[in-house]
């Protein structure tokens, strides 16, 4: 008689089962950097687990980098791609202005291909999120309020519309450095222009026109680049910085 080789069963911790489902949510996409999870008590009822079992599976995921829990007991998903890659950039940032202009050149190619895939990959929630952003930005723009929050909410959601989970993680993490940067600067650049930019990158991701996306994502960055070093005194000729986006050039004559 041939006897069967049973495979022990193994019993999982509750904790490790928890840990399991929130990574696959971040890892997914169905967590964003960014995003608050519920309190202890709501998640409990959710997933029919104990305090203990809860409180010890969110310290591992802790541990691992997937989330932040702060002193209020606030639990924030984090960028998988944070931490200390990115310290180092971050005091460049702060000492060397050439470094950060180099970190917008790489916008440039990471947020023209975002735009391009966003064109060919949202969905309608996506795009209705992009209008959002859009529409907040105005609503805060004729209020007087700064919008340095809402133009970068616009940005990602253009990344997340790709639905590149590694697209995603980066560029919230790009961001948190870029807001501190460009905010010192973006209440001197014309409001109006970023936002008709906006709008434009929009209109043609809803067109599901990829090349124009592109093309209207590089226009916008072009003139962030090119407005900040005019602000800081640097004298450049438009028609070098800008070339190729003739309808920029001639609003910065």
């Amino acid at each position: 008689m041939v006897r069967p080789k049973f495979q022990p069963i193994k019993q999982e911790k509750i904790s490790t089962k928890i840990v399991e489902q929130i990574k696959s949510l971040i890892l997914n996409g169905d967590l964003r950097p960014g995003d608050m999870l519920p309190p202890e008590r709501e998640l409990m009822k959710s997933l029919s687990v104990s305090r203990p079992s809860l409180r010890e599976a969110l310290n591992s995921l802790a541990g691992m980098g997937f989330l932040e829990i702060s002193q209020r007991q606030r639990t924030v998903i984090k960028s998988l791609a944070s931490g200390r890659m990115l310290e180092p950039l971050h005091h460049l940032l702060k000492d060397d202005i050439e470094t950060a202009y180099e970190l917008i050149e790489s916008r440039k190619a990471i947020e023209t291909w975002s735009a391009y895939y966003a064109a060919e990959r949202a969905t309608n929630n996506d795009i209705t999120r992009i209008e959002e952003c859009v529409l907040s930005m105005k609503t805060k723009m004729d209020e007087g309020i700064s919008v340095v929050k809402e133009d970068a909410d616009f940005h990602l959601a253009i990344s997340e519309a790709t639905h590149n989970k590694i697209q995603t993680h980066l560029m919230s993490s790009i961001y948190d450095i870029l807001k501190e940067f460009i905010g010192k600067y973006y209440e001197s650049i014309k409001s109006r222009d970023i936002y008709n930019q906006h709008h434009n990158v929009l209109k043609a991701i809803k067109k599901r026109d990829c090349d124009l996306a592109r093309k209207r994502m590089l226009e916008h960055l072009d003139y962030v680049e090119y407005s900040i070093k005019d602000l800081l005194g640097i004298d450049l000729d438009p028609n070098v910085a800008l070339k190729g986006n003739e309808s920029i050039a001639k609003s910065l004559r």
